[in-house]
């Protein structure tokens, strides 16, 4: 079974599923928030689709540890998330995520136009990453 990493952002959920084995994360896409709440339905679509066990979802915390705003809206996504999914959610702090995913981008020289595409994905996937080389190392 998959892991499934989500970048909760203002407009859209950056995702990324895992290797079979666990081990690597690759970007899958981008879910587009909905008044209606449709991005919940869409998460479960790709869940099923990538036959998901457990999902990841950034918490972005302040740089003192503690939880903002932001934070409390994300806390209360997972939450929802694992009521309508009913799969296992995790929180894992995501600070500097989406700076390091931008860094990398501008790195590769990739224009601006194109970054705004993928920055979330690739934010999802830092995140993915970083909770699947956690539980390696335990």
């Amino acid at each position: 079974m998959r892991i499934m990493g989500l970048d909760y952002g203002d407009r859209n959920i950056g995702v990324a599923v895992s290797d079979a084995f666990g081990w690597t994360g690759q970007g899958v896409g981008v879910v587009q928030k909905r008044r209606d709440n449709g991005e919940f339905e869409a998460i479960a679509d790709l869940v099923r689709e990538h036959e998901v066990s457990e999902i990841v979802v950034g918490l972005p915390k302040n740089m003192n540890g503690t939880i903002g705003p932001r934070g409390e809206i994300c806390i209360a996504f997972a939450q929802d998330l694992q009521q309508r999914l009913n799969v296992p959610v995790h929180l894992w702090d995501e600070r500097l995520t989406t700076v390091a995913a931008e860094r990398t981008l501008l790195e590769a020289d990739v224009s601006r136009k194109k970054r705004k595409l993928v920055i979330d994905k690739m934010a999802a996937t830092l995140i993915l990453q970083n909770y699947l080389d956690s539980k390696t190392k335990r």
